[in-house]
């Protein structure tokens, strides 16, 4: 199933000016509804095709519903808020590696792009995390976004203990331009995927956001799906 695409009104009645703040972010999160609501564990990838035009490991069916919620997310799933400023935002670099301390991860990353549907791609190698291109590069203006899998084939996938992070985690960075950028989690969320909320995922920010997403919940061997998504939300607190 193809994402809930943008309103029109959303983007066109804004005037000019405005259109140019908010249009990226938002066809951003339109993009990566595809992801959020398919089933990203990557089971059976292999055997599995994708919807036409969208590159979904495991060819999971799509929730619908999927529009921005009000909800709280998942009980039990977050952290208490990490104290300290947001560091300045950089000029916009590509990430090259993300290393997360409290997880013993290190992984370099992919680069995710928009398939022609408008769907974004998922990492092809479930050893490693995908940052999408179209967005905000780790460190600059904005909710960066990098996307990983749980598990692959009933193996585990890069992202498989996301859901354990808490608030205060610190997550790495490594960007083409040879900065490292340090975030600070704020907080972790595991939402229902028809209760994905969107606007609060990637709405503009005023300083160098992170989210890191992965599938979560109940899985239907069945159906190779997940039943959630959890989100990690972090921001830019350093820069070496």
């Amino acid at each position: 199933m193809k994402p809930t695409p943008v309103p029109a009104a959303t983007v066109a009645s804004t005037g000019p000016r405005r259109r140019r703040r908010t249009a990226a972010p938002l066809a951003a999160a339109a993009a990566l509804v595809g992801l959020l609501l398919a089933g990203c564990g990557g089971q059976n990838a292999a055997q599995s095709p994708a919807p036409a035009g969208q590159a979904v490991p495991g060819g999971a069916p799509a929730a619908t519903g999927a529009a921005p919620t009000g909800k709280a997310p998942a009980a039990g799933k977050s952290g208490p808020p990490a104290e300290g400023r947001a560091a300045p935002a950089l000029a916009r670099s590509e990430p090259q590696k993300i290393s997360i301390p409290s997880l013993n991860l290190s992984s370099s990353l992919e680069t995710l792009k928009q398939n022609t549907d408008g769907t974004m791609q998922t990492p092809k190698d479930p050893a490693l995390a995908g940052w999408y291109e179209p967005g905000p590069t780790p460190g600059s203006q904005g909710p960066a976004v990098i996307a990983g899998h749980v598990t692959w084939n009933g193996a585990a996938a890069v992202f498989e203990k996301l859901k354990t992070m808490k608030g205060g985690d610190t997550i790495k960075v490594t960007r083409r331009d040879g900065k490292t950028v340090t975030f600070t989690v704020d907080r972790v969320a595991e939402y229902p995927k028809a209760e994905f909320p969107t606007l609060e995922v990637y709405k503009n920010l005023d300083h160098a956001g992170l989210r890191l997403v992965t599938c979560g919940g109940s899985f239907d061997s069945a159906k190779h799906y997940y039943d959630s998504n959890v989100v990690v939300f972090a921001r830019m607190t350093g820069a070496a």
